[in-house]
């Protein structure tokens, strides 16, 4: 009989004389319910008289159909609780850093709604610190040094905080075998005996001081304390940090207050499942059990605690867990803090002197982020994140804000989408920002049903004299009869009807999926889903697998096609659209080195790796990195101005400076020329909260102009200058060589030899007289 109700819902559709090309009018439903289940775009027409689908957009079915006859509900969100967001936390009664605090949202099927939160941490906000601590030999030293942590931690908390209160507690290991020594007998009560030292006997975990704004009882506690001694390397103060958690009587904590629970050691510990080594198989309850001594009492009965369980009870509880642990571990505890939301880690020297300093850091790089977390999501549910932090840039897929100061407000819009039709109608589910008491409580109504169905009128003369009921417009046939007006009985047979149940001529009947019951079809069931259509050519089972699992796991098919959640993309809907698993710990998408690709950092930076593209060793320093931060920020210009992305890429604080002081090792020094050959100096650091931090120098460092009269003198001596010597050298040269040629002569006159005998060309001068009177012989 299942199959002739299916048939319904194709009856209608004949009835209505035609098959449109949306996607409301293609699904083959048979009921207002499935129409509103197929796209927040259908709409319902339950008009008797209806001709057209009934099932259709909302704008055609306005064209045919009266107002009143139409069902289509509309999502929506109804604030419930708004209380403003204060600015101040002691002093008031009551203090709010997250708004709203609840919600109604009204969701039908695979639809979507967006609302918003904000979230401030609030100035002079409460505080209390309970101080966990490993009091196992190697720690002696570092018992002495926190004598007077009490005070000095006040004095410097004060500058945060007007209202302090701190506690103390201490751990070991499990008091059992093989974490005890039990040999000699006197080990039991002195496991120091072996090493000729005294020491006490060895504890679970016990708690000691409970919050106080006393500071100097803390003092005083302290002071009082011996170390103890276990047999094993690794140490039980996961058992310490969940008794501290669950045990709010014993300890003290406030609601209105920042939480810290403050744990420091020097080894490893402990983690579930350990416990059998010592035939304990019972697991963890997340129970207070300590007793009227304050030492923890189920000790040698239950296991190690997971990191889930504390994870779960420290969110419970609003704690900050501050893991303060020596260099030889703190990679395992860095490890651990991934896992555990709203947890910092820090490096404890080898005797704690540095323990006071680490604390306040690590209060300031809590109170410098914000994280929003999500209790009792609904599995129908899928929520997609956008977070809007400094500067009023939205970040998409991201659900935290890191490097805020206390006071600044930080707001994040949240998506809701709900797929398919829960049976439960309403639910509820809590968003609440890590280590914050404040949450919003969202309640959720699915709006599944349509107003017409509570006026279905049975055994109605509509539905051929009494053969069914009459519901949103529609006959719901009874047992033994189909058709739009449920005229037809299962027992009549006709050939002819059966080519009503093929979309053409020579097609098979029904898509094979189906038997032709008077003229329409009636789609087999399947073991592997639902077959619908009106040819049941359709199925929510077809659709392509990813790993195995239908449409990735991240949607569901409909007719073929994978209609993936909010937070899915693709043909497989395997490509998550998030981009916080992108983000990296410089608050970049891929430590600016890539792209965020389905949920994965693809590394376009040559050179750079890592999960976060965070590793870069061919990549330019950071000096050469903040240079166009300074330029675009200081300046107002470069390359990251032109690009209009100053404001996403550097996140940096910006401190105008009149010379850089000295900020240890971790701060770098930059200098770099800029386009009028002005040298720029700057710092570049990050401060106790991880916020980054560049100082500049107020004024670059430019050449002066040339003075022109200078200049003219210089190059006027210059040429004087250049002339005389040019004549010098001249007048040198031919000195030079005037010299060299009357040297040659003399040598050549020296080497010359004369005949002084006869000289051919030598004639004896000759004198000629003419006597005038002489006449000769006539």
């Amino acid at each position: 009989m299942g199959k002739l109700y299916m048939a319904v819902g194709i009856l209608v559709l004949c009835a209505a004389g035609g098959w449109g090309g949306n996607i409301c009018t293609t699904r083959g439903v048979n009921s207002c319910k499935q129409c509103l289940a197929v796209s927040p775009l259908c709409a319902w027409c339950s008009m008797e008289t209806q001709s057209s689908p009934r099932c259709d957009l909302l704008a055609n079915l306005q064209k045919s159909c009266r107002q009143e006859y139409i069902e289509f509900p509309t999502s929506t969100v109804t604030i419930l609780e708004d209380r403003p967001l204060s600015d101040k936390g002691s002093g008031s009664s009551t203090t709010t850093q997250m708004s709203p605090q609840k919600i109604k949202l009204n969701l039908r099927p695979d639809d979507s709604e967006i609302f918003h939160v904000q979230v401030r941490q609030v100035e002079d906000y409460p505080v209390d610190i309970y101080y966990l601590m490993d009091l196992s030999n190697s720690m002696k030293d570092d018992l002495r040094n926190i004598q007077s942590l009490g005070t000095k931690l006040a004095s410097e908390m004060r500058k945060l905080t007007s209202n302090l209160r701190i506690g103390f507690g201490a751990f070991v290991d499990k008091p059992i075998s093989p974490y005890m020594y039990i040999s000699p007998p006197e080990a039991i009560t002195n496991p120091c005996y072996e090493i000729k030292e005294s020491c006490l006997p060895m504890f679970g975990y016990k708690h000691v001081l409970s919050l106080t704004d006393e500071v100097t009882r803390f003092n005083e506690e302290v002071q009082k304390q011996n170390v103890s001694r276990n047999r094993d390397a690794p140490e039980g103060g996961f058992d310490a940090i969940i008794q501290a958690t669950v045990c709010d009587e014993k300890i003290g904590w406030r609601n209105d207050a920042s939480h810290l629970l403050v744990f420091t050691t020097d080894a490893k510990t402990h983690i579930a499942l350990d416990g059998r080594l010592a035939g304990i198989v019972q697991p963890n309850d997340a129970q207070c059990h300590i007793d009227k001594d304050n030492f923890y009492a189920a000790s040698t009965m239950l296991d190690y605690p997971s990191l889930g369980l504390m994870t779960e009870k420290l969110s419970q509880k609003n704690i900050n867990l501050v893991f303060a642990v020596t260099d030889t571990v703190v990679g395992l505890y860095q490890n651990y803090s991934e896992l555990i939301p709203g947890t910092t880690v820090g490096t404890l020297s080898r005797d704690s002197s540095n323990v006071l300093q680490l604390i306040v850091d690590s209060y300031g790089k809590i109170r410098s982020k914000v994280e929003l977390e999500v209790r009792d999501l609904p599995e129908e549910l899928s929520l997609s994140f956008n977070a809007t932090c400094l500067n009023d840039e939205v970040i998409p897929g991201l659900k935290s804000c890191m490097g805020l100061k206390i006071g600044d407000t930080v707001s994040f819009s949240i998506e809701a989408k709900v797929r398919g039709c829960p049976e439960e109608r309403q639910k509820s589910f809590t968003i609440k920002p890590v280590g914050f008491k404040d949450s919003l409580t969202v309640t959720v109504n699915f709006d599944c049903d349509c107003s017409c169905e509570s006026q279905a009128e049975l055994n109605s003369s509509f539905c051929s004299q009494g053969n069914g009921t009459l519901e949103c417009g529609v006959c719901r046939c009874n047992p033994g009869r189909l058709g739009s007006h449920c005229e037809c009985s299962e027992e009549e047979y006709n050939p002819s009807q059966q080519d009503n149940c093929s979309p053409k001529q020579g097609q098979p009947l029904c898509s094979q999926r189906g038997e032709c019951i008077c003229g329409q079809c009636v789609c087999h069931s399947s073991d592997f889903g639902k077959v619908t259509g009106k040819y049941c050519e359709c199925d929510d089972f077809s659709c392509v697998r990813f790993k195995g699992q239908m449409c990735s796991g991240h949607g569901k098919c409909s007719c073929g096609d994978c209609l993936c959640d909010s937070d899915w993309t693709g043909d497989y809907c395997n490509c998550t659209t998030r981009t916080d698993t992108c983000m990296s710990s410089n608050g970049l998408v891929c430590s600016g080195h890539g792209s965020c690709v389905c949920g994965k950092c693809d590394c376009t930076q040559p050179g750079s790796y890592g999960d976060t593209c965070e590793k870069c060793p061919t990549c330019p320093d950071a000096c050469t990195i903040k240079k166009e931060c300074v330029e675009c920020k200081k300046f107002e210009r470069g390359v990251l101005v032109e690009q209009q992305s100053c404001s996403r890429m550097c996140r940096d604080e910006i401190e105008i400076v009149k010379e850089l002081g000295d900020r240890g090792k971790d701060a770098v020094n930059c200098t770099y020329k800029d386009e009028d050959d002005c040298v720029v100096r700057f710092q570049y650091y990050e401060d106790s909260s991880g916020k980054s931090i560049l100082s500049v120098i107020e004024e670059p460092d430019c050449p002066k102009g040339p003075d022109i009269l200078v200049v003219l003198l210089s190059v006027t001596g210059a040429i004087l200058l250049i002339g005389l010597a040019v004549l010098l050298i001249w007048k040198l040269l031919i000195t030079i060589h005037d010299r060299r040629e009357f040297a040659r002569f003399e040598e050549e006159k020296a080497r010359a030899k004369w005949d002084m005998g006869h000289n051919p060309l030598y004639k004896e001068a000759t004198s000629t007289f003419t006597n005038i009177t002489y006449r000769g012989n006539m």
